[in-house]
């Protein structure tokens, strides 16, 4: 559902229909305006064109970080996911072989018990 959200920026109120809770929608405004105002008072001739384009330049960088760190901890992710299911395989390999030589322990132990045997009836 759209939600109809009035929010103001550098004095000019836009009305917005966003699918977000409009609290979200006017804290985002609330945060363009600071920072469209603060690169306005940085510079005596710099327009309000000109600072939201370096705030959205600054929004897109950080935004295109933010997903390249994302790849990054998902690459990293998928290494651990195969990496565990490699050591998985590893162990499951590791106690069938444990089985196996417990099922030839048992045998030469009744191995042994029988010679023992035989050699004590002889």
């Amino acid at each position: 559902m759209l939600n109809k959200v009035r929010v103001t920026i550098c004095g000019k109120e836009y009305a917005l229909q966003t699918d977000e809770v409009p609290s979200y929608t006017i804290n985002l405004a609330k945060k363009l305006d600071t920072q469209i105002n603060s690169i306005m008072a940085s510079s005596d001739n710099i327009s309000v064109t000109a600072a939201a384009v370096l705030t959205a330049l600054g929004a897109m960088d950080e935004a295109y970080k933010a997903n390249e760190n994302l790849d990054n901890i998902r690459t990293q992710i998928t290494g651990y996911v195969d990496e565990a299911a490699k050591a998985r395989a590893e162990r499951d390999e590791a106690v069938k072989e444990m089985e196996l030589l417990k099922t030839k322990i048992a045998c030469l132990e009744n191995d042994a018990k029988l010679k023992k045997l035989k050699d004590m009836t002889t």
